[in-house]
């Protein structure tokens, strides 16, 4: 950073990845946190020798410059942190005092903390805050990052993989990517090539996920779902019933894959155009960035979360909700080649069928949607998880109010239902679907204030719906009618 470039940024209040303290004679207290919260999100600069209030800013330097250098660079480099710290380190001088600033990179190793795990920190708008215990767990879970859904599965073989799944993506790749069908090679040779299962012949978590029979999956991921509604509104609250369509149970992700897919066609308009020689075509371009977010979901999730990953189709928009953050923040992606998948394999099986696109074109391929639709995007990067938007104005949905489910959570009495509010019954039925979630993860998948979420369960309890079976942390719900 240049001394132009820290003047301007100093006249930037909305300083996301810049912080500037006082620190005159020596370091602030609070500037672990800025350390601890920059390392742990996408890195930042830290300005000492500027006071800011409100909208404007004094430079006063700082007193001994070499001081607190040695002093900040020196506790970076002790055991205060639980990894060391490298930051970069420049001095100015602006109206003849000295200013020091220091760039802390994003950590590659998550959390950063002082002293212990609960001092993690990270970066929300200009401030830091205290990262709460599902985003430290988070932290800690995506240090596998690109690498757990790789490992093999000792002790399998492609014995346990749905072979109807496995025969239909090989039918798939010889209709639309000859070369990638391997026809002269067997099914376990085809396996092997693709890793699907290394070269002892033992399956990777990625294989499994991707063609496993359904009881095999469970049995080792069970955390796996993918779950796809169609709910007849705009909010669950609003809908007149909770969903008019939801996914069967899918054994993997190939199976899973194909009926979303079939259901996103059923979505948008693909009007007709006429090409050069003046031949009607179908333009499937909409239709392509519902499927563009939907694989992208399946190759990005993180299918060990106990966060359920979910497609809900209201009637202005559709959401994509997956288990598991970006490595990046989405912005820095577009317009680059940045194309690293949390599951290397599964993004692979999918772009040789051709239904993603290679290099890292997915993110430009979604904010496009604006320019097909005129409707808004939005894509949400969270810690555990990121949610993206794609909004509907012109594009028709066609079957959302189709098949209403009279009855959703088929084993509640009708006079206890009728006690209920929507959000109520949504929040039983996630139960259902996982037992294992807290308040806090139903929260964040239904963007819904956690003491909301919390009432809403304490009055589940009373009407005798559901209780607790071991504590707050690590315990699970019970559906008691």
């Amino acid at each position: 950073m240049e001394r132009e470039e820290l003047i301007k940024r100093l006249k930037d209040i909305e300083w996301d990845d810049f912080e500037v303290k006082e620190a005159r004679n020596e370091l602030p207290k609070n500037i672990w946190e800025t350390v601890s919260a920059f390392s742990n999100t996408s890195g930042g600069w830290i300005v000492l020798g500027i006071r800011q209030k409100g909208k404007s800013f004094s430079v006063y330097g700082v007193d001994n410059a070499e001081k607190l250098e040695q002093d900040f660079l020196g506790t970076l480099r002790s055991q205060k942190f639980n990894i060391r710290l490298s930051p970069i380190a420049r001095q100015y001088v602006i109206d003849g005092k000295k200013v020091l600033a220091f760039y802390i990179p994003s950590s590659t190793q998550k959390p950063v903390y002082f002293g212990n795990p609960f001092n993690s920190f990270i970066r929300m708008g200009s401030g830091d805050q205290r990262a709460t215990e599902s985003e430290i767990m988070a932290m800690y879970h995506d240090q596998s990052f690109g690498i757990r859904s790789e490992l093999p599965i000792t002790e399998t073989d492609i014995s346990l993989l749905n072979m109807d799944s496995l025969n239909s993506y090989r039918g798939y790749l010889r209709a639309y990517n000859p070369p990638m069908a391997y026809d002269d090679l067997d099914n376990a040779q085809f396996c092997e090539r693709l890793s699907v299962c290394n070269k002892k012949g033992e399956l990777t978590y990625a294989g499994l996920l991707m063609f496993g029979k359904g009881s095999e999956v469970q049995r080792y991921v069970p955390t796996f779902c993918m779950d796809y509604i169609e709910i007849p509104g705009k909010s669950i609250t609003e809908a007149a019933t909770r969903y008019s369509y939801r996914i069967p149970e899918q054994d993997n992700l190939w199976e899973a894959s194909q009926v979303v897919i079939r259901r996103l066609l059923t979505l948008v308009d693909r009007p007709f155009k006429l090409n050069k020689l003046g031949v009607a075509e179908d333009d499937g371009r909409r239709f392509e960035v519902l499927r563009e977010a939907w694989v992208n979901m399946l190759m990005h999730t993180d299918h060990f979360s106990p966060l359920r990953s979910c497609v809900r189709v209201y009637t202005d928009r559709i959401e994509f909700f997956n288990a598991g953050s970006f490595p990046i923040p989405p912005e820095r992606m577009y317009g680059t080649l940045f194309s690293q998948s949390r599951n290397p394999t599964i993004a692979k099986l999918f772009r040789f069928a051709k239904l993603a696109e290679n290099a890292g074109f997915g993110i430009e391929k979604l904010l496009g949607w604006k320019k097909l639709t005129g409707s808004d995007v939005s894509i949400k990067n969270e810690r555990d998880y990121v949610l993206v938007t794609l909004g509907f104005s012109d594009v028709v949905v066609e079957n959302v109010v189709e098949n209403v489910v009279e009855n959703v959570v088929e084993n509640v009495v009708e006079n206890v239902v009728e006690k209920l509010s929507s959000r109520q019954l949504e929040i039983l039925n996630m139960i259902k679907g996982n037992p294992l979630l807290s308040a806090v993860q139903i929260s964040s998948i239904l963007s819904i204030n956690v003491r909301t979420i919390q009432r809403d369960l304490k009055r589940l309890k009373e009407l005798g719906l559901i209780s607790r079976v071991g504590a707050d942390r690590g315990g699970k719900w019970n559906l008691l009618k």
